[in-house]
């Protein structure tokens, strides 16, 4: 099988006429346990599902997982100490770190947990930022400075690694900003997280602030970027993130998340891939998707990128002919580029030739041949005639009555 970078004469690609440089660094920490839980439309997944999603993120080569956020109860609390646990009985790759609001009382059991499991959790203080929040909440910047100092503070001395959030970033003031991330680096965070809470961010935006904390925190201080959906940019402030200096991004399993949903972490690994930036096996790449679907109770859509069931499938006469031709070279690598950019095989799936009212004579025979059926005169006239009347695509089932 030819490797992506093969065949590049055959793709003229203006993607790259403009340099893209590789990011200094490229870390990845997965909210599907936490922000992903958020949703209003999931269920909490058993402990033994979370556990499962767990190890596909270890083999996605997901660097960290956000595991919980054990202050909000004892159910909680118990998954966030079963999920540390595996990591360590497994000996999985993959760090952890738990949300926790900038008091006391969310620190401690995060304090406890990593004690108690032997394993370095990771605990991220959030706390909001912006002039509407603070206005809401009748907020002034001291309390916001007090709670920063002390919760920081209280978590550093406590021997567990701390980073400090501030919800809702993208709306915050500069001025509101430096004051809270110097706070908190001076108190001991090794971390600062960038929050587009309420997905208000674009990319310019997005490039804007990165390099506005950049030169508050310094080289020195992990820049994470937490990016919501809610107009659709996730993914695009992602990218621009680490082009501004990011180190790392929060995203979910198939954007799972608060409201319309954080960065789909599927949908960056899929493109960090075809960038060349990694080079991991993405295989299971389904297998995770689906079993988050399957744990939170959240359909993926059909047309969902990648891992919904009509991203490798058509019926339609011309795509599909083009990639019957590629198969009939013999060549898989062009049958998964011809009439699409992400090759199939790259996540361990398949381009699939379907049947429907678009398709041409070339699909039925087709769709016979790789099932070692006979393409008779009388049998493709019939499949064809039907396919032509019908106002979908005909199932597997239906096909094979007309067989």
């Amino acid at each position: 099988m030819a490797h992506l970078e093969e065949k590049s004469e055959l793709i003229y690609d203006w993607n790259q006429l403009k340099e893209q440089p590789k990011p200094k660094n490229l870390l990845l920490d997965d909210e599907t346990l936490r922000d992903g839980l958020q949703s209003p439309s999931v269920k909490d997944p058993s402990i033994e599902q979370k556990i499962r999603l767990l190890h596909y993120m270890d083999e996605l080569g997901i660097d960290t997982a956000d595991i919980g956020l054990p202050g909000a109860g004892s159910r909680a609390k118990g998954d966030v100490e079963a999920l540390a646990f595996e990591i360590v009985k497994s000996k999985l790759r993959i760090q952890a770190n738990c949300a926790a609001r900038t008091v006391r009382a969310d620190i401690d059991p995060v304090v406890e947990i990593s004690q108690k499991t032997g394993l370095p959790v990771e605990v991220f203080c959030f706390l909001g930022s912006s002039p509407i929040r603070q206005y809401t909440e009748n907020w002034t910047i001291d309390i916001l400075l007090k709670h920063t100092e002390d919760s920081i503070s209280y978590a550093a001395k406590s021997g567990i690694p701390v980073s400090y959030v501030t919800e809702d970033t993208t709306r915050s003031d500069p001025q509101t900003l430096e004051k809270l991330y110097k706070t908190a680096v001076e108190c001991g965070a090794r971390g600062v997280v960038i929050a587009d809470t309420v997905g208000h961010a674009t990319p310019a935006g997005t490039t804007a602030l990165v390099r506005f904390v950049r030169k508050v925190v310094g080289d020195k201080i992990r820049i994470d970027w937490h990016g919501h959906r809610d107009r659709g940019m996730g993914l695009a402030n992602a990218f621009a993130a680490w082009a501004a200096g990011a180190d790392q991004m929060h995203g979910a399993a198939i954007g799972l998340g608060e409201r319309v949903g954080n960065t789909p972490m599927d949908l960056l690994l899929v493109n960090l891939r075809l960038l060349g930036w990694i080079d991991r096996d993405l295989s299971c790449l389904k297998d995770y998707c689906g079993l988050a679907s399957e744990a939170t109770g959240v359909a993926i859509p059909q047309n969902y990128p990648v891992v919904g069931t009509d991203a490798f499938r058509t019926a339609t006469g011309v795509h599909a002919a083009a990639v019957i031709k590629a198969y009939k070279r013999n060549d898989e690598w062009l049958a998964n580029h011809v009439y699409s950019v992400v090759p199939a095989y790259l996540c361990g799936l398949k381009q699939k030739v379907e049947l429907g009212p678009m398709s041409g004579k070339s699909n039925v025979l087709f769709w016979l041949s790789e099932r070692g059926i006979d393409a008779t005169e009388d049998r493709v006239t019939r499949i064809f005639d039907a396919a032509k009347k019908s106002n979908r695509l005909l199932t597997d089932e239906e096909i094979q009555q007309l067989v």
